[in-house]
């Protein structure tokens, strides 16, 4: 088989195909692309056996039929030093060999077979649930929460997003016991209740790849895999498997005090505080008060300290709190108001961080921490 592809538009299809590849492959064939042409149109594939992920390409100029897999970081590596050129890819599929020719010079590269691929898993008809969102939506869900999920491997359902559909809305929930996000879309549902757990890997190659979509997003899912397909993109993976917490039950509900403060000054006192805090623990205590918030932080191992006091409007009793600076950063780094609202019960009890305004009126946006034990 043979085709002529554009060596700038090839290299930009297999660099966001690629990020599947890990780099400690069970099966050595999964270090490979493969390619698929039939009916003038190139299906480029890679996978880990967990995601899948395929992109396609039209092809104007192309002869014969046929697949074979092809060596990834020999491809990518030698592609990236070619300057905007038509290259002409002439693929043997008795030897599995691959001669690629260019303006003036010739590569030849050794393919395999094929079919020793892995191949596409299918989804359960009885229990297939689709629904379609926007791909700006998608990303923003999967984007806002993201960051919030676990590294835990007893654990394995915390190491996910817990997407959960229902007939009133769509929610998007990440939590790694220190922090949770939820993130909910009053403007999708699926016509039925139904919810899956999307594995961080897949859930970051689909951030990266849908700020390019222009289409909406096809979600299909069964007990054990999700397909999201766009734009000539499908990619597949295999679920999390076991039952989401409860988070409802961790938000706590009432919370007599409030704080509202500037987003941009909190982050910004935040950082530069936290260079003082103790490195074991990163804490960084709040002192609260009607008019005033101070922020500040030591290392007694290294008589260090700082401390910081930020203007603000708070209601309720003076209280101090601590928090882990790292979270509480990440937190408002993934708050988009220009102010927050902080709100608090206790020391001892988790706060509730909301935008002030959301960028959506069909979103709600809810961001929780867990405190740290202020040492007297």
């Amino acid at each position: 088989m043979k085709f002529v592809v554009s060596s700038t538009e090839l290299l930009n299809h297999l660099l966001a195909v690629g990020r599947v590849i890990s780099s400690k492959n069970t099966l050595p064939i999964l270090d490979n692309f493969l390619f698929q042409l039939k009916g003038g149109e190139l299906v480029i594939t890679a996978s880990d056996l967990e995601s899948t992920l395929t992109t396609k390409m039209t092809m104007e100029n192309s002869e014969g039929e046929g697949d074979i897999a092809v060596p990834g970081r020999r491809l990518t590596d030698t592609l990236k030093e070619f300057p905007e050129q038509p290259l002409t890819f002439d693929i043997s599929t008795e030897n599995y060999s691959v001669v690629i020719n260019s303006e003036n010079g010739k590569y030849t590269i050794s393919g395999q077979n094929g079919e020793d691929f892995p191949q596409y898993p299918v989804l359960k008809e009885d229990m297939k649930t689709s629904v379609t969102m926007n791909s700006g939506t998608l990303l923003k869900g999967v984007g806002k929460t993201l960051f919030a999920t676990a590294e835990d491997e007893l654990r394995p359902v915390m190491n996910g997003i817990f997407m959960e559909f229902a007939d009133e809305n769509t929610t998007f929930v990440a939590s790694d016991a220190h922090k949770l996000v939820r993130y909910k879309r009053f403007d999708i549902s699926s016509g039925k209740e139904s919810s899956f757990i999307f594995p961080k890997k897949p859930a970051t190659l689909l951030k990266n790849i849908l700020p390019k979509a222009k289409s909406d997003v096809i979600i299909e899912f069964d007990d054990k895999n999700a397909f999201f397909t766009f734009d000539g993109y499908s990619l597949v993976c295999r679920l999390v498997e076991g039952d989401y917490p409860s988070y409802n039950s961790v938000i706590p509900t009432d919370n007599p005090y409030k704080l509202i403060v500037d987003r941009g000054d909190f982050l910004n006192i935040l950082r530069r505080v936290s260079v003082f805090s103790s490195q074991s623990s990163h804490l960084v205590k709040l002192e609260l008060s009607s008019n005033l918030m101070t922020v500040s932080a030591q290392d007694i191992d290294f008589s260090i300290s700082a401390y910081e006091k930020l203007p603000c409007q708070y209601e309720g009793e003076p209280m101090e709190i601590g928090f882990k600076s790292t979270f509480l950063v990440d937190i408002l780094n993934n708050l988009s108001s220009p102010e927050v609202i902080m709100e608090l019960s206790d020391p001892s009890r988790a706060a509730i961080l909301l935008p002030v305004e959301n960028e959506n009126e069909q979103e709600d946006v809810l961001m929780l921490i867990m405190p740290m034990m202020i040492n007297v």
